[in-house]
């Protein structure tokens, strides 16, 4: 089936104002998400290019399908960042391509940084897309304080190209940091390490990742606290942080740049997981439960991140969506997957109203179901993390 690539937004109106039949929305093709099989593949990588980057304003307008690494390297050149820590999904999923800016919103895609600096919708200040209708709609600016009415920037970040096809954005980032640090506990069992997790965030050394790889084959159990900043400052709170969490046992630290880089990259991307055969899901759920609910599934292999907040769990081929899921229904949790089957819903049901709100919204923007059909359908949770 031929994919449709528009080169402008004009042309993307045109395609979906006359459109019959539904399409498979897609930025880079990085990352496949089940439930959206049926229709005519149709990309934004052709809608590429920065349009604006006012370094000294902290903002940047692109393309929805500009490539990733072209709006980090501009940004690099200037000393600054994405500071959200956009995950790379190739690596997990065996795709190749290139993940694009408006994949990423589209996702709400979001880093290890997360717990210190928000997610990627908390970046987004303003967008244009086109909907179901073909109709171009534009909402929100190019400062945080430039939105009236209908906040659709938030509402488009996690939608998952089911409401309207992102063509351009604007978005703030941040200066980079000078140097870095991790601070190391070895040997914690799951429980203990998220209990040093949660002092770690909750002390006043200002930590930008919180994560803890449980033991297995490869060696055993690494819980890692990355912490940011000047030379001076990353050695001085790394020592106060050693002395706060004493009771741990002993603690290393590493302030290898190229080294801390590499540690919080493999876990942005979870390496662990790569090549391995398996179904991987994604759990939001509170970090004091975390341990429990992944005790509760055997055969199952956990990453922690968000100081527990996030698990990523890689199980058998094939796990029932039930068996995941039933851990977490009393404790509010919610599960994705991100690899596997499509069978049994991607995206965790939702209570009967806000599946109804959700749907509402469908219709609204995409009347006719032209935009990832079956995506959502189960029904699903938007922005979910």
């Amino acid at each position: 089936m031929k994919t449709m690539e528009p080169e402008s937004e004009a042309e993307l109106a045109a395609i979906l104002a006359g459109a019959e039949a539904p399409f498979r929305v897609q930025g880079g093709g990085t990352r496949p998400v089940g439930g959206a099989r049926d229709g005519v593949p149709l990309t934004t990588r052709r809608l590429s290019g920065i349009t604006l980057y006012e370094p000294g304003a902290l903002t940047m307008v692109a393309r929805a399908g500009t490539p990733l690494a072209e709006i980090e390297a501009t940004l690099a050149a200037e000393g600054q960042r994405l500071a959200f820590e956009p995950m790379d999904h190739r690596g997990l999923l065996g795709t190749s391509g290139e993940p694009t800016i408006g994949g990423v919103f589209a996702a709400n895609v979001s880093g290890p940084r997360r717990i210190q600096v928000g997610a990627a919708r908390d970046f987004l200040l303003g967008v244009r897309f086109v909907d179901g209708r073909g109709q171009v709609i534009r909402n929100g600016g190019r400062v945080m304080k430039n939105v009236t009415g209908y906040d659709l920037v938030k509402l488009m970040a996690g939608s998952f190209g089911t409401l309207g096809v992102l063509t351009e954005l604007s978005f703030k980032v941040l200066p980079g940091a000078k140097s870095a640090g991790t601070v190391e506990i070895t040997g914690q069992d799951d429980a203990s390490a998220i209990t040093a997790l949660s002092r770690a965030l909750a002390s006043p050394f200002e930590v930008s990742g919180a994560a803890h790889l449980p033991g297995g084959g490869d060696g055993p159990a690494r819980t890692l606290i990355r912490l940011e900043g000047s030379q001076g400052s990353v050695a001085y709170r790394a020592g106060r942080l050693q002395e706060a969490l004493a009771q741990f046992g002993d603690l290393g630290f590493d302030h290898d740049g190229e080294a801390v880089a590499g540690i919080w990259r493999d876990l942005r991307d979870l390496r662990r997981f790569h090549g391995r055969d398996g179904d991987v899901w994604r759990l939001s759920v509170k970090p004091s439960d975390a341990p429990g609910i992944v005790a509760a599934l055997p055969g199952s292999e956990a990453i922690y991140d968000w100081g527990g907040g996030l698990v990523w769990l890689l199980v058998p081929r094939g796990t029932a969506p039930a068996k995941i899921r039933t851990p977490l229904a009393e404790t509010g949790g919610h599960a994705t997957r991100i690899r596997g089957e499509a069978g049994g819903g991607t995206f965790q049901p939702l209570p009967a109203p806000v599946a109804a709100l959700q749907e509402g919204l469908r219709r609204k923007f995409d009347p006719r179901g032209l935009l990832n059909p079956g995506l959502m359908d189960g029904p699903a949770q938007m922005a979910s993390d």
